[in-house]
C-alpha cells in the first residue's frame, strides 16, 4: 500500500469519524438525524470494504485503560467513567463485525483489581452484571451481528451472581458463529499458565495412571513423555481463539500488565493517546492500516516460531 492511499484512508477515517461524533452529539428522532445516520453508515461501509482490499487482522485485543481518568476530566460521577467506556466497547465491536474481524478480546477486569476499594470492586460488578445482562437483549449488538460471548479467566473467582450471569450468557449465545467477543474478567496471563500448567500434569499423570505405567510412585518422564507446549497450549484460557493480530492499550500507555503474555509475541502493539471511552472509529482504522504495512514482517516472524 503506498503512503499516499494510507494517508488518504486514515484522513477519511478521521473525517467520518467526526462526523459520527457530530451526529451522536446531536441526533434526534427526525428525518434529518435518520438521514445523516444512513449516510455515515453508507460511508462506513465504503471505508471498510476500501480496507479489505488488503489484509484483515483476525483477532483485536484490546486493553480498557482510561475510565475512571476520563470521569475525572469530565467531572462525571464514580462509575460513570465505565459506563462511557462500555458504550464504546459496543460501538467498537460493531465497526470489527462490518470489517470482518472474527475476534475481539478486551481486558475488562485484572485479578489485581480486586485490591483496589471493596465499594469500587463492587460498583464494577454491579455495573459487569447489569451489562452481561443487556448483552442478551434483542436490540443488543450481539443479537444484530451474531457474536459468541466468552468470559475468560477465574470465574470462581467472581460473585455468584457475575458468575452465574457470564454462564448464561456463554450459553445463550453458544450457536453464534459470525463473530466472537471474549471478555477476560478475573484475568492475568500469570494465573493463566500457572492454570494451563496444572492442568497439563494432571492430564499427564492421568493418561499415565490409565496406562498402568506408574511405578513406585516415580513417572518416567524420558520414557512416557513429559508435558509439551501442545499439552500446555490446550489447557490455557485463551485456548479458544487464535494469537491477536493487534494489541491496543489506550491511554498512551505502553505496558501489557499482565495481559495475554503468551500469545503476543509476534501482535502488533498500538497505544493511542486517547482513554478508552475515547476510541473511535479512526484509531481502529489507523491500527489496521499499519497492520496491513507491516503484515509481510508479521507473517514471516510467524513461520519461523
Amino acid at each position: 500500500m503506498s503512503i499516499n492511499v494510507f494517508l488518504t484512508l486514515a484522513w477519511f477515517a478521521l473525517i467520518v469519524g467526526l462526523l459520527q461524533g457530530l451526529y451522536m452529539e446531536n441526533q434526534a428522532e427526525s428525518f434529518i438525524g435518520r438521514l445523516s445516520q444512513s449516510s455515515l453508515a453508507y460511508m462506513r461501509r465504503l471505508l471498510f470494504r476500501v480496507l479489505s482490499v488488503g489484509p484483515i487482522p483476525n483477532h483485536l485485543a484490546f486493553i480498557l485503560d482510561g475510565n475512571r481518568r476520563y470521569a475525572r476530566k469530565w467531572k462525571l460521577g464514580e462509575g460513570m467513567g465505565h459506563r462511557a467506556g462500555f458504550l464504546s466497547l459496543m460501538c467498537l465491536m460493531k465497526y470489527c463485525c462490518e470489517l470482518g474481524v472474527k475476534y475481539v478480546t478486551i481486558y475488562a477486569f485484572s485479578i489485581d483489581n480486586f485490591r483496589r476499594k471493596p465499594h469500587e470492586v463492587q460498583g464494577v460488578m454491579d455495573l459487569m452484571l447489569e451489562k452481561i445482562e443487556g448483552l442478551l437483549k434483542e436490540e443488543s449488538i450481539v443479537k444484530q451481528y451474531g457474536v459468541r460471548v466468552y468470559f475468560i479467566g477465574n470465574l470462581k473467582l467472581l460473585s455468584d451472581p457475575v458468575r452465574l450471569a457470564a454462564e448464561k450468557a456463554m450459553k445463550a449465545t453458544s450457536n453464534n458463529n459470525s463473530c466472537a467477543l471474549l471478555i477476560c474478567v478475573a484475568y492475568t496471563s500469570t494465573d493463566e499458565i500457572l492454570h494451563a500448567a496444572v492442568e497439563s500434569c494432571e492430564d499427564k499423570c492421568s493418561e499415565i495412571r490409565s496406562l498402568g505405567r506408574l511405578q513406585n510412585g516415580e513417572i518416567g518422564l524420558e520414557k512416557y513423555g513429559a508435558v509439551s507446549l501442545a499439552n500446555v497450549e490446550k489447557h490455557m484460557y485463551m485456548g479458544v481463539a487464535p494469537d491477536p493480530d493487534i494489541l491496543v492499550r489506550t491511554s498512551g500507555e505502553t505496558r501489557l500488565s499482565n495481559f495475554l503474555l503468551w500469545q503476543t509475541s509476534t501482535c502488533l502493539l498500538y497505544s493511542p493517546k486517547a482513554l478508552w471511552p475515547e476510541i473511535g472509529m479512526r484509531h481502529l482504522v489507523w491500527a489496521v492500516l499499519n497492520f496491513q504495512r507491516i503484515h509481510p514482517y508479521m507473517e514471516k516472524a510467524r513461520k519461523q516460531l
